[in-house]
């Protein structure tokens, strides 16, 4: 008896589709639906390679807002991951954000207290993070 009741259950949800069964409807995307969020992988490109060693004090004030600015948005999981990269010929910042679109990571990078002074630029290009840890 037992047999014959699993292979009816095997039956019943193998052979759904075959008895006329139709898949759930897609789940339905309207034009409110907020856009998918995509990685953006942000350079910070310094005045000058010396930029970290000879810092005057309104660019290093510039750097504590630039970090503040960033730290926020890291608070608000905008900003994934990011710091300084301490390459010898020259340090540079590194961030990875998530924005819905280029436009709106450049704004972000343009926001930086740092960019919007003219002190460093930003570089902004797509990227597919591969290993993040979770929560992240």
């Amino acid at each position: 008896m037992k047999t014959a009741f699993r292979i009816l259950l095997a039956v019943l949800l193998l052979g759904a589709p075959w008895l006329g069964a139709q898949a759930p409807a897609a789940t339905d995307q309207s034009a409110n639906a907020a856009p998918a969020m995509k990685t953006w992988f942000l350079r910070l490109i310094p005045p000058r390679p010396t930029f970290d060693k000879d810092a005057t004090p309104s660019e290093q004030a510039l750097m504590e807002q630039h970090f503040q600015y960033w730290k926020d948005l890291f608070d608000k999981g905008v900003c994934l991951f990011g710091g300084p990269v301490l390459d010898p010929r020259g340090v540079y910042g590194v961030l990875a954000i998530r924005a819905a679109t280029e436009d709106e990571a450049r704004t972000l990078a343009n926001g930086d207290p740092s960019v919007k002074a003219g002190v460093n630029r930003m570089e902004v290009a797509e990227m597919e993070i591969a290993f993040l840890p979770k929560g992240r």
